[in-house]
């Protein structure tokens, strides 16, 4: 049984890694830390577990194997570099870290210290996407020439969404870095690291973080990457386009289908969506117990930052920012 803290329950989906621990059969909770603390005791009160005021006692603490960190984004850095340092495995909420060097200096204490490390980044593991990246292998499309992404809700005009998540000093951003993570790394997977990068934000709420987000990929070959992400949007549904030379692939949440048209076809043709893969909690279990690692999931997620870096400099510059 591999015995799990939760550290902080700043995160919205801090409870959903927590029934995650919960229910599944080789893990278990065994301790909640929180920088506020008495949200951390309320929360370990309802678990039956101890809490942990002083999380460098936490850490101490031999019969600890795991955390799922959920802290503030600007928290990241320290605590995961900190439990890397007492050998504890690390699954955590997007991002790694809000900036390229705070990701690198974590990288580097996973490393060292040989614990594993996943990211959520759940939509990798999403039947859709599986789909889409095998009519990719296969070539269907040719030559990808645009990617669209969008992810939006309406957090911020309808007043559920945490007021912390407003905050830029503790989440490093808004709708990008937080909803717009999703709609990024998927149009990564499907086109690549981009040459540059080019955003605008937007500010309909009047919020001290963007609520509206657009960012664009250019890549070297002609193609063109579109992210899309808001807390702004009522009935936004989520999308996939994916454009190539010999065809096209689109998914929505308006209908949970895949459509394919390519090559000869008259029609768009509904493609079968296999079912989705292991959780990232799943895979970050199975790690520990067989001694192997996240690679696609960390490179991804390493990339993801990047691009959440540039997209905030070229908003905040106004300009294409190369990577």
């Amino acid at each position: 049984m591999i015995k799990v803290a939760i550290l902080s329950y700043w995160h919205v989906h801090a409870q959903d890694y927590t029934n995650d621990t919960l229910h599944h059969p080789d893990t278990e909770v065994v301790a909640v830390w929180d920088e506020i603390p008495a949200r951390g005791q309320k929360k370990a009160a309802e678990l039956g577990v101890p809490f942990y005021e002083d999380l460098h006692e936490l850490f101490a603490n031999p019969d600890i194997d795991g955390v799922v960190i959920t802290t503030p984004t600007v928290m990241h850095r320290d605590v995961m570099i900190h439990a890397a340092e007492a050998g504890k495995h690390i699954f955590t909420e997007k991002v790694i870290a809000p900036t390229n060097d705070e990701v690198e200096q974590i990288i580097e204490a996973v490393n060292k210290h040989n614990v594993t490390l996943t990211v959520s980044l759940p939509r990798l593991n999403a039947g859709y996407t599986l789909a889409i990246q095998q009519l990719l292998a296969d070539k269907v499309l040719g030559e990808l020439t645009l990617v669209r992404t969008r992810l939006s809700h309406d957090g911020a005009t309808q007043g559920w969404l945490p007021d912390h998540f407003f905050g830029k000093q503790e989440c490093g951003g808004g709708a990008l870095i937080d909803l717009g993570c999703h709609p990024v790394y998927l149009a990564r997977l499907f086109m690549g690291m981009p040459e540059s990068v080019s955003a605008n934000y937007g500010y309909v709420t009047g919020k001290e973080v963007e609520d509206n987000a657009v960012t664009t990929f250019r890549y070297s070959n002609g193609g063109v990457g579109i992210v899309e992400a808001g807390f702004v949007n009522k009935f936004s549904p989520f999308v996939i386009e994916v454009h190539g030379t010999l065809g096209s692939v689109l998914y929505s949440t308006h209908d949970e289908k895949l459509w394919l048209r390519a090559g000869d076809d008259t029609a768009w043709q509904e493609v079968t969506i296999p079912a989705d893969r292991e959780t990232a909690f799943q895979q970050w279990v199975a790690h520990i117990q067989n001694g192997t690692k996240a690679t696609e999931n960390i490179g991804l997620a390493i990339d993801l930052t990047r691009l959440v870096q540039a997209s905030n400099q070229s908003a905040a510059e106004d300009r294409p920012v190369s990577l």
